[in-house]
């Protein structure tokens, strides 16, 4: 096919076919009734978690600034997607525009980078205060945790713009129909006009390297966390912060290895579409709707300070 062609037969539209198997209005509701819920619970425990910090002196500290962030970034993850999903589920109309999708695309991609270094700091955060309390004052403080977040955040954006340049300049003639919820990268780069595998396989070694390179580190420091508590003498302690490790270790391991099955799952062109898409779904809305509860409800300072704002928050004023 000749340039001039292909530049005619430019596809300015994506059709979101979403699960493929799925396609009845049954499914369809029940499937917008469960992220619905979900995506609500997701908002509202991260967005109580942040207005609780805030309010809180006492808990402006390193750690709780590192899990503000990933508050945030679990309010913006889901919302690049979920909503443009849902509609989906209910709509009719399921084309998007081009430049619509590829906005979602490195959207989704540089906040998912930003989330699994943000883990990674979180991680090396916990390692200092539990193996290392003595220099933890002076190695974390206020300051180095702003900054380490600020460096995530562009660090993660950074991380997709040399894939998501090159897919911008494929040819897209037809066919159009992208076999996702939203605008996965291979979803939509394996629909060019064009050979894509080495694009393809690129975009699966940065993938890869941002998700389980912070898996290594995340793995290294609570292996050292660990090592340091079944040093501790009381049982209970041992079991309360193997509890809380074994939680944190869950979600991550949920976050950063589903999204890396998703990924190689393109290279296996017989693998289910629907589990795929499944995986991803969860992955994008799982960890954000429970990572509230572990890292914040499961903490007595994040309870207490709750609670008490409750208490002195005074609904109706005094006559």
């Amino acid at each position: 096919m000749t340039e001039q062609n292909q530049t005619s037969l430019q596809i300015t539209e994506f059709f979101i076919v979403c699960f493929p198997d799925l396609q009845d209005w049954q499914s369809q509701a029940i499937l917008f009734a469960i992220f619905s819920v979900a995506y609500i619970i997701a908002l509202l425990g991260n967005l109580l978690f942040i207005m609780t910090v805030l309010s809180d002196y006492m808990l402006h500290t390193p750690m709780y600034i590192l899990i503000c962030n990933l508050a945030v970034l679990d309010i913006c993850i889901p919302s690049v997607t979920v909503p443009s999903m849902l509609s989906h589920f209910v709509l009719s109309n399921r084309l998007v525009a081009f430049s619509a999708c590829f906005i979602q695309m490195i959207l989704y991609l540089g906040l998912g980078t930003t989330e699994s270094f943000t883990l990674m700091i979180m991680a090396y955060d916990r390692y200092y205060a539990i193996c290392k309390p003595l220099h933890y004052p002076s190695v974390m403080t206020n300051r180095k945790a702003i900054q380490l977040s600020v460096v995530c955040w562009i660090v993660g954006m950074m991380a997709p713009i040399i894939p998501f340049y090159f897919s911008l300049k494929l040819p897209f003639c037809g066919p159009y129909k992208v076999h996702h919820c939203f605008c996965d990268y291979a979803a939509v780069v394996k629909l060019a006009c064009a050979d894509v595998s080495f694009l393809v396989d690129f975009g699966l070694i940065i993938a890869l390297l941002v998700l389980l390179i912070p898996l290594f580190f995340i793995i290294l420091s609570y292996t050292k966390i660990i090592m340091t508590l079944l040093k501790m003498s009381t049982s209970e302690g041992h079991w309360k912060a193997f509890s809380t490790c074994a939680s944190h270790l869950f979600v991550i391991s949920i976050f950063i290895l589903v999204a890396v099955f998703v990924f190689v799952s393109y290279k296996t062109f017989d693998f289910s579409e629907d589990v795929r898409i499944l995986g991803a779904v969860l992955q994008n809305i799982f960890p954000p709707m429970v990572n509230p509860i572990i890292y914040c409800l499961r903490t007595k300072e994040i309870r207490d300070s709750f609670f008490r704002t409750i208490k002195n928050t005074t609904l109706f004023p005094k006559v």
